[in-house]
């Protein structure tokens, strides 16, 4: 079996070397296993091509464009030339841990999931720190859990070919929030497994995080539950949850303007939202129980 491994990159040359020598260093796979890494060069404009021209593997596969189109599109680029059964992500400034994909795979065909995701090691500023406790990954369906804050980390997630045909892919016109997006998408179909063992270590802290560049996230986390309760089939449990969270980050953006004296987003805003506000305000019937089991 074939696991296609993605790892999108911009402006990133020490890290991204980094992390390839971490996915050709995997060991220990199960027999009839083997990887491939495509790297998708986002339109680096500093060292990073020449950097990635030094990696000479016959399974490493080099993409660019020429010029910078976001982490969606490059990532959407590399799990269209994959060619394995199963695929990963690996963020360009992350690395894997040597026992990553053998880990996961048993934990993964084991659970019989379609998606799951390994826990991970957080580094900031080169140091090791604990996550907060609401940051702990659970497992199974927690849309709830999930709409309040990204519980999944593209680079521990594992998923089946048939599962990107089906849910992917990464929206473009998302400049941050695009795995949040996903992960919603995924979790109203599919519950996603854990593998508990820590095996990626994550990285954070630096000035070209687009966390720490783009301010205002909520204006996009608001744009991902539009798309949810415009596109996908839910249960009235999962809308009334989408709803209720919607509702609640759109008075945290719309105070937010209004105190940074941006009165014309703050009622852009909600205009917007108005349909879903105003049905979130209306009286809801009782929702359902999902008793939803895997598959």
């Amino acid at each position: 079996m074939l696991v296609s491994v993605v790892i999108p990159v911009h402006n990133r040359p020490a890290e991204v070397l980094r992390a390839v020598r971490s996915v050709l260093g995997q060991k220990n796979l199960p027999t009839g296993h083997c990887l491939e890494i495509i790297v998708v060069d986002d339109g680096s404009t500093d060292a990073t091509p020449e950097a990635l021209r030094t990696v000479r593997n016959p399974r490493v596969q080099l993409i660019r464009h020429e010029t910078n189109l976001g982490v969606s599109a490059a990532r959407n680029r590399g799990l269209a030339a994959a060619q394995g059964e199963m695929l990963a992500l690996l963020d360009s400034d992350d690395w894997w841990l040597p026992e990553k994909t053998a880990v996961h795979l048993r934990c993964h065909q084991a659970g019989g999931w379609r998606i799951s995701q390994t826990d991970e090691i957080w580094i900031r500023h080169g140091r090791r720190v604990n996550p907060k406790d609401k940051h702990g990954k659970p497992e199974g369906w927690f849309l709830e859990q999930a709409l309040k804050l990204c519980l999944i980390s593209p680079s521990c997630v594992l998923f089946d070919r048939e599962f990107w045909d089906e849910i992917g892919p990464f929206d473009p016109l998302l400049p941050a929030c695009e795995d949040y997006d996903l992960w919603l998408r995924t979790l109203v179909r599919h519950p996603v497994g854990l593998c508990p063992q820590k095996l990626v270590c994550k990285t954070g802290g630096h000035p070209d995080q687009l966390s720490r560049k783009i301010i205002g996230l909520d204006l996009y986390r608001l744009q991902a539950m539009d798309k949810l309760l415009r596109n996908a089939k839910m249960t009235p449990r999962q809308r009334e949850m989408t709803l209720r969270e919607l509702r609640a980050k759109a008075a945290i953006y719309i105070q937010g303007s209004l105190k940074h004296d941006r009165s014309d987003e703050a009622q852009r805003v909600k205009e917007w939202l108005r349909p879903w506000l105003t049905e979130m305000n209306a009286e809801t019937p009782r929702p359902d129980v999902e008793g939803i089991t895997r598959t």
